[in-house]
C-alpha cells in the first residue's frame, strides 16, 4: 500500500529504518498515470521491506523544490535517510524493480 507523502510527514518517513521510494507526480500528467499502477504493484511486492510513497508536486511544492523536481513523474530513492538515486519519466516495471532491489 502506498503512503500519501505530505510536507508534514515526509521527514518522519525519511527517518524510518526502511528504504523510501517517493513518486512525485501530478493529476494532469499522462506519464504519471502509467507509472502509478506500477508503483502500487511494487508497494505490495516490497511491503515490509521498502516504503513506497506518492507526493503530488502541487501539494508538496516545498519538497519538490528541495529535491529539484523539474518534471513529473520523478521517482526518488532513499536509503538510510539519504537520496541515492532518481528516475525521471515512465519506465517498465522491471526498471523500477531493479532500483528497488538496490535499496535492499
Amino acid at each position: 500500500m502506498e503512503k500519501i507523502i505530505t510536507e508534514q510527514n515526509f521527514d518522519a518517513e525519511l527517518a524510518s529504518k526502511q528504504p523510501l521510494v517517493v513518486d512525485f507526480s501530478a493529476t494532469w500528467c499522462g506519464p504519471c498515470k502509467k507509472v502509478a499502477p506500477i508503483m502500487t504493484e511494487l508497494a505490495e511486492e516490497y511491503e515490509g521491506r521498502v516504503t513506497v510513497g506518492k507526493a503530488d508536486v502541487e501539494e508538496c511544492a516545498g519538497l519538490a523544490a528541495r529535491y529539484g523536481i523539474a518534471s513529473v513523474p520523478t521517482i526518488l530513492f532513499f536509503k538510510d535517510g539519504e537520496l541515492v538515486d532518481r528516475m525521471v519519466g515512465a519506465a517498465p516495471k522491471s526498471k523500477f524493480a531493479e532500483k528497488f532491489d538496490t535499496l535492499l
